[in-house]
């Protein structure tokens, strides 16, 4: 009785796994059969074993059988047919194909293991989400963001010591107005860290204190004096080579469509423009491309020495 249940059971989980792996059409067919088979001699074990006829073994000639060729086209069909289906669902779902949802994927990995080590706490994030905006600005010695575009006086105060600690590590860049306002972008590494923060969120600190302990913990070991230590602690580390040479931000399906057309009017253009009989290619309607403050390509340089903002 025991060895017929123990076998029993053993048949039963080998047929599920082997329905599961049917019913999936990007599982190999090997394992499929492998499943199948020792379903199958389980399955004759546990006749044996309760001493009833071994009507189980009539099924090895089945999964002996080599499919015909209309049986193996059907089949690869199928299994086109249900990852196009996957496709589109994943498509429609994302709004990125298989390439930019990997991309996702890798970003995530690389926000879970770089993101703590920036020690940084939520208001850190504001002020470089103030800074995408475009209207992150320094004047008189303050942070400021403006209450709209171009206007650098007045506007909502963003915290002075944060700010001037993300300037430091180079997170920000800063462009000189002509009325000596210096405006606040982000820096390609500040770009890369704020997209990685948004992707895991959960390794911010919850207060300076917390956050500042962090940085004290992993420069103690590298400073002898006290003073030195808590200098260092107060600087931000700047975030990882590793996640700033691997990050590849995502690119909607709109977003390709758009670059396309965009692409589509360039080349026409620097062929000559209108030949008589030849369509115009055109934008279609808000596809005009929005770039952040942050990623503005500031046409000057500036010196390996980043100037304090104070």
């Amino acid at each position: 009785m025991h060895e017929t249940h123990k076998e029993a059971v053993e048949a039963e989980r080998y047929a599920d796994r082997a329905e599961q792996y049917a019913a999936d059409p990007t599982m190999p067919s090997g394992a499929l059969v492998y499943c199948a088979r020792k379903a199958v001699d389980h399955a004759v074990r546990a006749q044996k074993a309760a001493g009833v006829e071994a009507t189980a073994a009539d099924l090895r000639p089945e999964l002996e059988r080599r499919l015909t060729v209309a049986e193996y086209a059907e089949r690869e069909s199928a299994c086109r047919r249900w990852e196009a289906e996957q496709e589109a669902q994943e498509r429609a779902a994302t709004g990125m194909d298989s390439e930019n949802r990997d991309r996702v994927v890798r970003n995530r990995h690389l926000a879970d293991e770089f993101v703590a080590d920036l020690c940084w706490t939520a208001g850190h994030v504001r002020v470089l989400e103030a800074a995408e905006s475009g209207r992150l600005y320094w004047r008189d010695g303050r942070a400021r963001q403006a209450a709209r575009h171009g206007v650098w006086n007045g506007g909502r105060r963003i915290s002075r010591e944060r700010t001037q600690a993300l300037f430091a590590a180079r997170f920000l860049v800063a462009v000189r107005q002509e009325d000596g306002a210096r405006v606040l972008a982000l820096s390609p590494m500040g770009h890369v860290a704020l997209e990685l923060v948004r992707l895991n969120p959960a390794a911010l600190y919850g207060t300076d204190q917390a956050a500042y302990e962090a940085r004290f913990a992993k420069v103690r070991r590298r400073h002898k004096r006290r003073d030195d230590q808590k200098a260092a602690a107060h600087r931000l580390p700047a975030l990882n080579s590793t996640a700033r040479n691997l990050y590849r931000r995502p690119v909607t399906l709109v977003q390709q469509h758009e670059r396309a057309e965009r692409e589509a009017v360039e080349r026409w253009e620097e062929e000559g423009g209108h030949c008589p009989g030849a369509d115009v290619p055109a934008l279609t309607a808000g596809s005009g491309e929005t770039v952040p403050a942050g990623g503005i390509r500031f046409a000057r340089r500036y010196s390996a020495e980043q100037p304090a903002l104070w």
